[in-house]
């Protein structure tokens, strides 16, 4: 059984990976729209990513013998000026996520919870994948300059993602 503490935290987390997975719809909503196809097919699999982040967290408080608590989901932004503005957005995003999946473990090591730090090795280790990824595109942009003839060569190279 888990800790009401733990529980609430993993409920909380649920919803943020849920939330994630909205706001990288949005951004890749907004691409479609200017067009940048491959920066959209990137930011939707990110997005269905973000998704199976949330069910496994919904997923382990009921295995765990918690309670699955959803919450309200904010409406994220629909317009962004440029790609690089996106994935400043996406970078700063994904160190608040690794801040958030940290302090839930520095929770569960302080509750002695095992399971749950066995359960959030798996983010933590997506994490730094997940800020590799969002860093090395967000330099990419940067050195292009949004310069759009560019932009077309790493947006052709994003929409390669499977």
């Amino acid at each position: 059984m888990l800790k009401k503490s733990i529980e609430e935290a993993l409920n909380k987390q649920l919803n943020a990976e849920l939330y994630s997975a909205y706001l990288y719809l949005a951004m890749s909503a907004y691409c479609e729209t200017i067009p940048m196809k491959g920066f959209a097919k990137w930011l939707r699999i990110q997005s269905e990513e973000e998704k199976a982040h949330g069910m496994k967290f919904f997923d382990y408080i009921i295995e765990a013998g918690g309670t699955v608590k959803l919450a309200r989901i904010d409406a994220p932004k629909a317009e962004w000026k440029s790609v690089g503005e996106v994935f400043e957005q996406v970078y700063e995003h994904e160190k608040k996520v690794t801040g958030m999946i940290n302090g839930i473990m520095d929770l569960a090591v302080k509750e002695k919870d095992y399971a749950t730090q066995n359960f959030l090795a798996w983010f933590v280790k997506e994490q730094v994948e997940e800020e590799a990824n969002a860093s090395e595109i967000l330099a990419q942009i940067r050195m292009l300059k949004d310069v759009v003839g560019h932009m077309f060569w790493l947006d052709h190279e994003l929409g390669k993602r499977e």
